[in-house]
């Protein structure tokens, strides 16, 4: 499963284009603190906090990275070898050999706009598991699925359609076949997709055929994206309980795509703005 999230256009430019930020103006580049760093791209874990060194070269520098997270490839320079993620291919920087800075004589070299930062173990981020919800306008379902315990973020974005890097006004022609939908990460430990899953059928109206509410398209469809065959046989025993209690259920079920983060004026938005959604409501249907 493969998310892809907004980009600035620095970062865009780094990830995409393969550009190179200016030496010693990186946010990473003097950060010391225990954790992970993933790609800024796709949030793939790519370096954990004890492989950085300080190199003194201006950039981020790890003398290994996480097995099998970033690959090599020969730089357009033919010279050089440049490192980019594994799971996007977004571009990172460059690896060098033989410069003896620690003993593992490696040094990733990697622009900091290519990088996110985690606080968190390996474990404690492999035990991250991920849902997807299309209920309507993604500002609704964000905010009332964020109050669940157990949920560590949730971030609004599109899935489904044809178009590659879609953006709002994209999706708001009804011609990309993109949904609004919303990326849940939570603790499995705290919380279980059969919770996840009532919690989205009665936070919305799962009947709706043509939208959420006032907000009519294509676009604001209710569906449930599956990651694997044991989010497909949960979600299809409660949409087949509900059909059971007399609901006439239009929920679709259905493969999770790439997920395209939404820009990030979308993110956060009811908490930001300190208002209620307009069009989604708690309603007990199990």
């Amino acid at each position: 499963m493969k998310r892809i999230r907004f980009l600035q256009v620095d970062e865009a430019a780094v990830l995409r284009e393969k550009a190179t930020e200016r030496p010693f103006t990186g946010k990473w580049e003097k950060h010391w603190e225990k954790g992970l760093y993933v790609c800024r791209q796709c949030d793939a874990a790519l370096f954990r906090s004890e492989q950085k060194f300080d190199a003194q070269c201006g950039w981020p520098s790890f003398d290994d990275a996480i097995p099998g997270a970033v690959r090599e490839q020969t730089d357009a320079d033919g010279r050089r070898t440049e490192i980019v993620c594994a799971q996007c291919g977004g571009h990172l920087g460059h690896v060098f050999r033989g410069e003896g800075f620690t003993t593992k004589n490696v040094r990733h070299c990697v622009n900091s706009l290519s990088l996110d930062f985690q606080p968190i173990t390996v474990l404690e981020y492999q035990r991250i598991q991920t849902a997807y919800f299309a209920g309507g306008c993604f500002w609704g379902v964000e905010h009332l699925m964020q109050q669940l315990d157990g949920v560590l973020d949730v971030r609004s974005g599109y899935m489904g359609g044809r178009t590659e890097y879609p953006t709002y006004e994209e999706v708001c022609t009804k011609n990309t076949g993109h949904l609004e939908v919303v990326e849940i990460r939570y603790d499995p430990e705290r919380v279980d997709y059969e919770t996840l899953t009532k919690r989205f059928l009665e936070i919305h109206d799962p009947e709706q055929t043509n939208g959420q509410g006032p907000d009519i398209g294509p676009q604001y469809l209710s569906a449930i994206f599956y990651i694997n065959d044991l989010q497909q046989h949960i979600a299809k025993d409660l949409l087949q309980q509900l059909r059971t209690k007399g609901y006439d259920v239009a929920t679709q079920l259905r493969p999770a795509d790439v997920f395209w983060e939404a820009e990030d004026y979308h993110q956060n938005y009811y908490e930001r703005k300190g208002q209620m959604p307009y069009c989604h409501s708690y309603t007990k249907r199990f």
